[in-house]
């Protein structure tokens, strides 16, 4: 029986792409320490997820961008980024194990698994392995922009995210129909008409 776990990362941020990942391990290669991505430094994920990596039967990526996100809802995207991890695993598996509530259609069988990232290690080095990879991009991210403090907030709506917004304005990948972009964009629009009126 081959058992893949799928995760994903960056329902909450306003910008940036949502990342799943698709793990099947190898029973005969187990690895130790693995639980939810959020209850581990980043110093463990960046090691697990390179020891997932060589390890793995197999593992696979999908995500969605912002654009992508604004057009179907986040919580659809999420699901085509799944299949789209799952698709892009090297073997068929023959279960799939999903974090949450809920799960997208498979060719195979599969269950949505409530805290599955805590209870099922392929969910777990699924969730890891999202992570660390979603965690690079902001990183990248902070190197083209870094008066956003990506680096730090990841992405996510903190006040020092909400303020370098307030400051800078909005970019490109920031998910527009998130409520403090959209609120900030038609404040920019508002503030035109009124300039331009």
């Amino acid at each position: 029986m081959l058992i893949a776990g799928v995760d994903e990362v960056g329902r909450g941020p306003l910008i940036g792409n949502v990342v799943t990942a698709a793990v099947i391990l190898d029973p005969n290669r187990p690895i130790q320490g693995l639980m939810d991505s959020k209850k581990l430094s980043e110093k463990k994920r960046e090691s697990l997820f390179d020891e997932i990596c060589e390890k793995a039967l197999a593992y696979a990526f999908g995500e969605c961008t912002p654009q992508e996100i604004d057009t179907h809802n986040i919580f659809q995207a999420t699901f085509i980024a799944m299949q789209r991890a799952v698709a892009g695993l090297s073997i068929p598996p023959n279960k799939i194990f999903v974090d949450g509530k809920f799960c997208p259609e498979f060719a195979c069988e599969a269950q949505a698994v409530i805290k599955g990232d805590s209870k099922i290690p392929e969910i777990s080095a699924a969730s890891i392995i999202a992570k660390v990879t979603r965690d690079r991009q902001m990183y990248a991210l902070h190197e083209q922009f870094p008066q956003y403090g990506f680096n730090q907030h990841k992405g996510y709506p903190t006040k020092a995210h909400l303020a370098a917004i307030e400051q800078y304005g909005v970019l490109n990948l920031h998910r527009r129909s998130y409520a403090p972009i959209k609120a900030r964009l038609a404040l920019g629009d508002y503030l035109s008409m009124m300039e331009n009126g």
